[in-house]
């Protein structure tokens, strides 16, 4: 008798099962499709936390807060970290490193699914997704580098850059004037451009900088070695042209007969035009290619120039006129249509003190990558005593003589290179005015640092970019 009785309850306890099961499939399945209908069961959006951004010692450049992003560095970060806007969804990188790496750093949204009643009133919750915050980023930027780049900028309109030769690592990236991240509508119309960054997307003629190249491809192609002897004659002229060395044009003076390493310490003008004319427009250019000139670097930041280098195609497709020898010669020191960012002078320069590396630069490492930054380099197979000569006529730079005479008696040894790069018409109201650069490694015999400095429209090199680079240095080896 207990035996029938127990079939008959366990047979009934399936029958409760099966008829809860009908009643959630049918009954409560019309049930919520009319909750549905009545835009009654409503999807509340939890919104999640962005990732922080660090730099490499680990300090954070930014943080999330109740009005939103927090940028610790204020203008001083920028243009290198960006900011973040209202999308269509979600909260969004609209600039700078919050745009390159928006996806990594936004996370995944939750939710939370409710019923409400016919007046909008939560009744109970059905359901709850929470949110996935973003992924943080552990840059290569040194946080006090990059607030004394900025500094030492003064509100000045131009860039500087601080990088690791060895691995392509930015160690700072300003552009100057900075922006408030939190208050963008009152840059947009700014005429001096404080949304535009410099660093990477102003392409200004290069100067006496260039002179790098033009010193790689003479020695590489054999039109020159460490004995060639060059006269300065102050001024070479070619049909109706003159093309003259800054010292004579300033002092009337020539400097006499000189080698690779002297041309390199006086930035001396003629010198380099008969390298031009020897190498010949091609063979500079190709060169000057090798480095990366005509290319972006690659950089994790959005809106990259890729600068410029002319030809005879170049000049033809775009001027529509034919090359001369004059051009090659301009080009030699620089001049004329030759365009570069700031980085690309920086990376230009790193190739010199990291013995003929070229390292695409970056402010990320990639996931799994070496800790040594070395999977960002590549050989470009110059001869150790091209980098040698070039290196040594740098360091004369910055010595007694030199042409960066605000590092006479430095407390460490640099390898520096001036330039004053002349841009506009002459003949117009604005003719004349000069870009001022520098650009160097330190030390100069085991570089970890490599500082390219750029004043717009600020005067020469040597007085102007020089001093702020040297600063930078000061700081950098005071916490060595």
């Amino acid at each position: 008798m207990r035996l029938v009785i127990f079939e008959w309850l366990v047979t009934l306890s399936l029958f409760g099962l099966l008829a809860r099961l009908v009643a959630v499939q049918v009954i409560d399945h019309d049930y919520y499709q009319t909750l549905a209908r009545e835009n009654r069961i409503k999807l509340i959006k939890i919104p999640a936390d962005r990732g922080v951004i660090y730099d490499r010692l680990g300090k954070p450049l930014d943080r999330n807060a109740p009005e939103g992003r927090d940028y610790l560095l204020a203008e001083a970060g920028s243009n290198v970290l960006g900011y973040t806007g209202e999308g269509d969804q979600e909260i969004e990188g609209r600039d700078g490193l919050e745009k390159f790496y928006d996806e990594r750093l936004k996370g995944e949204a939750g939710g939370i699914l409710v019923e409400t009643d016919t007046n909008g009133k939560v009744i109970r919750e059905i359901g709850r997704s929470e949110p996935q915050p973003g992924e943080n980023l552990t840059t290569t930027l040194d946080a006090g580098l990059q607030q004394k780049a900025y500094e030492l900028l003064s509100g000045r309109k131009g860039a500087l850059i601080a990088s690791d030769p060895q691995s392509g690592e930015i160690l700072a990236l300003v552009s100057s004037p900075g922006f408030k991240p939190g208050a963008i509508e009152k840059y947009l119309n700014d005429p001096d451009l404080p949304l535009f960054n410099r660093a990477i997307s102003g392409a200004y003629p290069p100067g006496s900088t260039f002179k790098l190249v033009t010193a790689t491809a003479a020695l590489e192609e054999n039109k020159i070695n460490a004995a060639t002897q060059i006269e300065d004659t102050g001024v070479i002229n070619i049909g109706p042209y003159s093309y003259s060395n800054w010292y004579f044009t300033q002092y009337g003076r020539t400097e006499g007969s000189i080698n690779i390493v002297a041309a390199i310490k006086r930035s001396n003008d003629i010198f380099f035009y008969r390298l031009g004319e020897a190498l010949g427009i091609r063979a500079l250019a190709d060169w000057a290619k090798w480095f990366g000139l005509g290319n972006q670097t690659g950089i994790d930041l959005p809106g990259e120039a890729a600068g410029a280098m002319p030809d005879p195609e170049w000049k033809q497709a775009v001027r529509k006129e034919n090359w001369f020898l004059g051009d090659t010669l301009i080009a030699a020191i620089g001049q004329g249509d030759i365009l570069m960012t700031p980085l690309q002078v920086n990376q230009m320069t790193g190739v010199i003190a990291s013995a003929g590396q070229w390292c695409r630069p970056h402010l990320v490492s990639a996931k799994g990558g070496s800790a040594s930054g070395r999977d960002y380099c590549r050989q470009l197979d110059i001869n150790p005593e091209t980098i040698k000569l070039i290196t040594e006529g740098m360091v004369q730079v910055t010595q007694a003589g030199g042409t960066a005479w605000p590092f006479f008696n430095f407390s460490v040894s640099v390898a520096g290179k001036t330039g004053t790069a002349e841009y506009g018409d002459k003949t117009s109201a604005k003719g004349g005015l000069t870009h001022a650069w520098f650009t160097a490694f330190a030390p100069a015999d085991n570089p970890n640092i490599v500082v390219t400095v750029l004043l717009e429209g600020a005067g020469e090199g040597s007085y102007e970019a020089a001093p702020v680079a040297k600063d930078l240095l000061s700081y950098w080896f005071s916490r060595q």
